[in-house]
Protein backbone atom coordinates (compact mmCIF):
# COMPACT_ATOMS: atom_id res chain seq x y z
CA UNK A 1 0.00 0.00 0.00
CA UNK A 2 2.79 2.20 0.73
CA UNK A 3 3.74 1.92 -3.23
CA UNK A 4 0.12 3.13 -3.99
CA UNK A 5 0.71 6.14 -1.74
CA UNK A 6 3.70 7.16 -3.23
CA UNK A 7 2.24 6.73 -6.86
CA UNK A 8 -0.84 8.70 -5.96
CA UNK A 9 1.55 11.32 -4.14
CA UNK A 10 3.47 11.47 -7.12
CA UNK A 11 0.68 12.24 -9.21
CA UNK A 12 -0.57 14.31 -6.46
CA UNK A 13 2.44 16.45 -6.07
CA UNK A 14 3.22 17.49 -9.71
CA UNK A 15 3.20 21.69 -10.09
CA UNK A 16 -0.92 21.82 -10.56
CA UNK A 17 -0.01 24.08 -14.03
CA UNK A 18 1.40 20.52 -15.68
CA UNK A 19 -1.70 18.69 -14.17
CA UNK A 20 -4.19 21.03 -15.80
CA UNK A 21 -2.38 20.58 -18.92
CA UNK A 22 -1.48 17.27 -18.65
CA UNK A 23 -3.46 15.33 -20.76
CA UNK A 24 -4.28 18.42 -23.26
CA UNK A 25 -2.56 16.61 -26.16
CA UNK A 26 -4.34 13.37 -25.92
CA UNK A 27 -8.07 15.15 -24.88
CA UNK A 28 -9.56 14.19 -28.49
CA UNK A 29 -8.32 10.98 -28.15
CA UNK A 30 -9.25 10.39 -24.45
CA UNK A 31 -13.20 11.26 -25.34
CA UNK A 32 -12.78 8.80 -28.36
CA UNK A 33 -11.32 5.69 -27.32
CA UNK A 34 -11.38 5.52 -23.40
CA UNK A 35 -14.70 3.35 -22.44
CA UNK A 36 -17.88 4.12 -20.46
CA UNK A 37 -19.14 3.60 -17.09
CA UNK A 38 -21.01 -0.33 -17.07
CA UNK A 39 -24.73 0.79 -16.64
CA UNK A 40 -25.22 -1.86 -14.54
CA UNK A 41 -22.03 -0.30 -12.24
CA UNK A 42 -23.70 3.05 -12.25
CA UNK A 43 -27.01 1.50 -11.14
CA UNK A 44 -25.21 -0.08 -8.60
CA UNK A 45 -23.63 3.36 -7.24
CA UNK A 46 -27.21 5.07 -7.69
CA UNK A 47 -28.94 2.45 -5.35
CA UNK A 48 -26.25 2.20 -2.87
CA UNK A 49 -25.53 6.79 -2.62
CA UNK A 50 -29.57 6.61 -2.69
CA UNK A 51 -29.19 9.01 -5.77
CA UNK A 52 -32.53 10.77 -7.42
CA UNK A 53 -33.65 13.51 -8.98
CA UNK A 54 -33.50 15.56 -5.76
CA UNK A 55 -29.59 15.04 -5.02
CA UNK A 56 -26.84 17.47 -5.80
CA UNK A 57 -23.83 16.35 -6.77
CA UNK A 58 -20.46 17.95 -6.74
CA UNK A 59 -18.22 15.93 -9.78
CA UNK A 60 -14.46 16.59 -9.37
CA UNK A 61 -12.10 16.30 -12.43
CA UNK A 62 -14.99 15.42 -14.69
CA UNK A 63 -12.66 14.84 -17.91
CA UNK A 64 -14.86 14.93 -20.90
CA UNK A 65 -17.96 14.02 -19.20
CA UNK A 66 -17.34 10.30 -19.45
CA UNK A 67 -19.09 9.31 -15.99
CA UNK A 68 -21.33 12.98 -16.12
CA UNK A 69 -23.65 12.01 -18.50
CA UNK A 70 -24.97 8.75 -17.27
CA UNK A 71 -25.22 10.22 -13.74
CA UNK A 72 -26.73 13.38 -15.29
CA UNK A 73 -29.19 11.51 -16.72
CA UNK A 74 -31.50 10.76 -13.66
CA UNK A 75 -32.07 14.77 -13.35
CA UNK A 76 -29.97 15.22 -10.66
CA UNK A 77 -28.47 18.98 -10.27
CA UNK A 78 -24.69 18.70 -10.84
CA UNK A 79 -21.78 20.74 -10.64
CA UNK A 80 -18.51 19.72 -12.50
CA UNK A 81 -15.43 21.15 -12.02
CA UNK A 82 -12.74 20.31 -14.56
CA UNK A 83 -9.01 22.29 -14.88
CA UNK A 84 -7.85 20.95 -18.61
CA UNK A 85 -9.21 23.65 -21.14
CA UNK A 86 -9.59 20.99 -23.52
CA UNK A 87 -11.61 18.29 -21.25
CA UNK A 88 -13.95 21.69 -19.99
CA UNK A 89 -14.72 22.12 -23.81
CA UNK A 90 -15.44 18.73 -24.67
CA UNK A 91 -17.48 17.95 -21.64
CA UNK A 92 -19.73 21.37 -22.10
CA UNK A 93 -20.14 19.86 -25.65
CA UNK A 94 -21.04 16.05 -24.70
CA UNK A 95 -23.33 17.59 -21.36
CA UNK A 96 -25.57 20.04 -24.03
CA UNK A 97 -28.54 17.90 -23.35
CA UNK A 98 -28.69 18.71 -20.00
CA UNK A 99 -29.39 21.96 -18.34
CA UNK A 100 -29.31 20.04 -14.65
CA UNK A 101 -25.62 20.06 -15.74
CA UNK A 102 -23.17 22.99 -15.05
CA UNK A 103 -19.37 22.53 -15.40
CA UNK A 104 -16.53 25.04 -14.32
CA UNK A 105 -13.26 25.44 -15.67
CA UNK A 106 -11.04 25.12 -12.13
CA UNK A 107 -9.49 22.79 -10.22
CA UNK A 108 -10.68 21.24 -7.08
CA UNK A 109 -7.76 22.59 -5.32
CA UNK A 110 -9.07 26.31 -6.39
CA UNK A 111 -12.83 25.99 -6.24
CA UNK A 112 -14.15 28.05 -3.55
CA UNK A 113 -15.67 25.65 -0.65
CA UNK A 114 -19.43 25.42 -0.80
CA UNK A 115 -19.11 23.65 2.64
CA UNK A 116 -22.31 21.01 3.52
CA UNK A 117 -23.91 22.23 0.08
CA UNK A 118 -23.54 18.28 -1.49
CA UNK A 119 -25.60 14.93 -1.15
CA UNK A 120 -22.42 13.39 -3.06
CA UNK A 121 -18.99 14.19 -3.91
CA UNK A 122 -18.15 11.87 -7.66
CA UNK A 123 -14.50 11.53 -9.16
CA UNK A 124 -14.00 9.11 -12.07
CA UNK A 125 -10.26 8.36 -12.50
CA UNK A 126 -9.58 11.34 -11.24
CA UNK A 127 -9.50 11.38 -7.60
CA UNK A 128 -5.13 10.27 -7.69
CA UNK A 129 -4.71 13.90 -8.96
CA UNK A 130 -5.78 15.13 -5.75
CA UNK A 131 -3.35 15.48 -2.50
CA UNK A 132 -4.87 12.94 -0.32
CA UNK A 133 -4.45 15.67 2.51
CA UNK A 134 -6.56 17.90 -0.13
CA UNK A 135 -9.12 16.02 -1.60
CA UNK A 136 -10.68 14.39 1.54
CA UNK A 137 -11.18 16.62 4.10
CA UNK A 138 -12.19 19.10 1.19
CA UNK A 139 -14.82 16.44 -0.44
CA UNK A 140 -15.67 15.63 3.32
CA UNK A 141 -16.88 19.50 4.10
CA UNK A 142 -18.29 19.85 0.84
CA UNK A 143 -20.93 17.10 1.90
CA UNK A 144 -23.89 17.65 4.26
CA UNK A 145 -23.94 15.38 6.57
CA UNK A 146 -24.68 11.92 6.16
CA UNK A 147 -23.60 12.39 2.23
CA UNK A 148 -21.39 9.75 0.27
CA UNK A 149 -18.22 10.24 -1.77
CA UNK A 150 -18.81 8.43 -5.13
CA UNK A 151 -15.11 6.97 -6.85
CA UNK A 152 -15.60 5.24 -9.48
CA UNK A 153 -12.74 3.55 -11.84
CA UNK A 154 -11.96 2.00 -14.77
CA UNK A 155 -8.46 0.18 -15.10
CA UNK A 156 -6.65 -0.12 -18.36
CA UNK A 157 -8.18 -1.71 -21.28
CA UNK A 158 -5.73 -5.18 -21.94
CA UNK A 159 -5.22 -7.82 -24.14
CA UNK A 160 -5.39 -11.37 -22.77
CA UNK A 161 -1.61 -12.29 -21.46
CA UNK A 162 -0.33 -14.10 -24.30
CA UNK A 163 -1.93 -11.15 -27.16
CA UNK A 164 0.05 -8.41 -24.43
CA UNK A 165 3.53 -10.61 -24.89
CA UNK A 166 3.09 -10.92 -28.93
CA UNK A 167 2.57 -7.18 -28.61
CA UNK A 168 5.19 -6.34 -26.28
CA UNK A 169 8.37 -6.83 -28.16
CA UNK A 170 8.29 -3.97 -29.64
CA UNK A 171 8.08 -1.64 -26.48
CA UNK A 172 11.37 -3.72 -24.74
CA UNK A 173 13.04 0.26 -26.21
CA UNK A 174 10.68 1.54 -23.90
CA UNK A 175 10.92 -0.23 -19.95
CA UNK A 176 7.92 2.27 -18.94
CA UNK A 177 5.47 1.05 -21.41
CA UNK A 178 6.15 -2.81 -20.09
CA UNK A 179 3.31 -3.44 -17.59
CA UNK A 180 0.82 -5.89 -17.16
CA UNK A 181 -1.52 -5.94 -14.59
CA UNK A 182 -3.35 -9.51 -14.71
CA UNK A 183 -6.85 -9.25 -12.48
CA UNK A 184 -5.71 -9.94 -9.39
CA UNK A 185 -3.33 -7.42 -9.47
CA UNK A 186 -6.10 -4.90 -10.52
CA UNK A 187 -8.27 -5.89 -7.56
CA UNK A 188 -5.71 -4.84 -5.18
CA UNK A 189 -4.64 -1.75 -6.36
CA UNK A 190 -8.37 -1.16 -6.09
CA UNK A 191 -8.66 -2.19 -2.86
CA UNK A 192 -5.90 -0.01 -1.67
CA UNK A 193 -7.32 2.91 -3.37
CA UNK A 194 -10.23 1.99 -1.24
CA UNK A 195 -8.22 1.41 2.14
CA UNK A 196 -6.61 5.52 1.47
CA UNK A 197 -10.02 6.66 1.83
CA UNK A 198 -10.66 5.32 4.88
CA UNK A 199 -7.11 5.80 6.32
CA UNK A 200 -8.44 9.84 5.78
CA UNK A 201 -10.35 9.52 8.68
CA UNK A 202 -13.32 11.34 7.02
CA UNK A 203 -15.35 8.48 5.52
CA UNK A 204 -16.58 5.16 6.93
CA UNK A 205 -18.75 2.35 5.90
CA UNK A 206 -16.56 1.50 2.46
CA UNK A 207 -18.72 -0.38 0.12
CA UNK A 208 -17.10 -1.87 -2.88
CA UNK A 209 -18.60 -3.18 -6.14
CA UNK A 210 -16.75 -4.06 -9.50
CA UNK A 211 -17.67 -5.46 -12.69
CA UNK A 212 -15.23 -6.63 -15.75
CA UNK A 213 -16.32 -5.43 -19.27
CA UNK A 214 -14.86 -7.26 -22.70
CA UNK A 215 -15.08 -4.98 -25.96
CA UNK A 216 -13.39 -5.12 -29.38
CA UNK A 217 -10.85 -2.16 -30.46
CA UNK A 218 -9.85 -2.26 -33.80
CA UNK A 219 -5.84 -1.38 -34.41
CA UNK A 220 -6.45 2.14 -34.89
CA UNK A 221 -9.01 2.54 -31.82
CA UNK A 222 -6.63 0.57 -29.64
CA UNK A 223 -3.54 2.94 -30.83
CA UNK A 224 -5.89 5.74 -30.29
CA UNK A 225 -6.31 4.18 -26.37
CA UNK A 226 -2.52 4.00 -25.70
CA UNK A 227 -2.30 7.42 -27.05
CA UNK A 228 -4.25 8.23 -23.34
CA UNK A 229 -2.32 6.51 -21.09
CA UNK A 230 0.54 8.93 -19.13
CA UNK A 231 3.05 6.70 -20.24
CA UNK A 232 2.36 7.25 -23.85
CA UNK A 233 1.74 10.68 -23.49
CA UNK A 234 5.39 11.20 -21.80
CA UNK A 235 7.05 9.20 -25.47
CA UNK A 236 8.93 11.11 -27.74
CA UNK A 237 7.33 11.68 -30.82
CA UNK A 238 9.53 9.58 -33.08
CA UNK A 239 9.54 6.63 -30.51
CA UNK A 240 6.28 6.69 -30.52
CA UNK A 241 5.51 7.13 -34.40
CA UNK A 242 8.04 3.78 -35.08
CA UNK A 243 6.49 1.66 -31.90
CA UNK A 244 2.89 2.31 -33.19
CA UNK A 245 3.73 1.34 -36.61
CA UNK A 246 5.23 -1.47 -35.72
CA UNK A 247 2.39 -2.77 -33.36
CA UNK A 248 -0.16 -1.64 -36.59
CA UNK A 249 1.33 -3.73 -38.50
CA UNK A 250 0.98 -7.30 -35.61
CA UNK A 251 -2.16 -6.55 -34.91
CA UNK A 252 -3.04 -6.59 -38.71
CA UNK A 253 -1.36 -9.30 -39.43
CA UNK A 254 -1.84 -11.78 -36.83
CA UNK A 255 -4.79 -10.57 -34.98
CA UNK A 256 -7.34 -9.82 -38.11
CA UNK A 257 -7.45 -5.87 -37.48
CA UNK A 258 -8.67 -5.51 -33.73
CA UNK A 259 -7.91 -7.24 -30.87
CA UNK A 260 -10.63 -7.81 -27.98
CA UNK A 261 -9.57 -6.19 -24.78
CA UNK A 262 -10.74 -6.43 -20.92
CA UNK A 263 -11.17 -4.03 -18.19
CA UNK A 264 -12.55 -4.30 -14.61
CA UNK A 265 -14.63 -0.73 -13.43
CA UNK A 266 -15.24 -0.76 -10.04
CA UNK A 267 -16.71 1.84 -7.18
CA UNK A 268 -15.76 2.38 -3.91
CA UNK A 269 -18.84 4.08 -2.16
CA UNK A 270 -18.12 5.79 1.41
CA UNK A 271 -20.63 7.69 3.67
CA UNK A 272 -19.21 10.57 5.67
CA UNK A 273 -17.92 10.83 8.99
CA UNK A 274 -20.29 12.95 11.19
CA UNK A 275 -18.77 16.18 13.37
CA UNK A 276 -19.77 13.40 16.29
CA UNK A 277 -18.23 10.80 14.54
CA UNK A 278 -14.58 12.66 14.50
CA UNK A 279 -15.12 13.55 17.98
CA UNK A 280 -15.62 10.27 19.36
Amino acid sequence: MEDLKKTIISYSSTDLEQRKNWYSPAAEAYNKARPRYPQDLIQQVVEVAQLSTDSKILEVGCGPGTATVAIAQLGCSMICLEPNPDFFQLAQHNCQPYSNVEIQNTSFEEWKLKAFEFDAVLAATSFHWISPEVGYPKAANALQENGYLILLWNKELQPSYEVYQSLSQYQIHTPSLDRYEDQETQEYILRQLGNIALDSGQFKDLIYGQVTSEVTYTADEYLTLLNTYSPYIKLDPHNKESLFSELRHRIEDDFGGSLQLSYTSAFHIAQKVTSEGRES
